[in-house]
């Protein structure tokens, strides 16, 4: 009984803040408060990926090769660590060489952002 009060309280707390929480868009550019804050736009750019923007293909393409890699040396236990520690670190360089070419190749768009700023 005791939790499911402290778990009522904690959700109608979180609710609370959500609630209250603002969010600004370009028309409230300009904006001013009676604490002497006001609301700032501003345009930036963004790099949208929309075909892998977790880098699943690379950092698993990376992996095989590296663990292919890794297997070739060594024998018995130690073929099995050098496996596996090809396949981690294939993985990882398979995962920052398709960061890179999205990089590279990713669209970019101009978004408006604005936030509160305080004096």
């Amino acid at each position: 009984m005791k939790a499911s009060r402290i778990a009522l309280s904690l959700g109608l707390m979180s609710i609370m803040t959500v609630a209250g929480a603002q969010t600004y868009g370009p028309q409230d550019d300009g904006r001013r408060f009676n604490d002497g804050s006001k609301v700032v736009c501003k345009n930036v750019e963004v790099q949208k990926n929309h075909r892998d923007p977790n880098r699943v293909a690379g950092t698993a393409v990376g992996a095989v090769v590296g663990g292919l890699l890794g297997n070739q040396v060594g024998s018995g236990s130690g073929k099995k660590a050098a496996t596996v520690g090809g396949a981690i670190a294939g993985g990882a360089v398979g995962r920052k060489v398709q960061g890179n070419q999205q990089e590279t190749k990713g669209d970019r768009v101009v978004e408006s952002r604005c936030e509160r700023v305080y004096p």
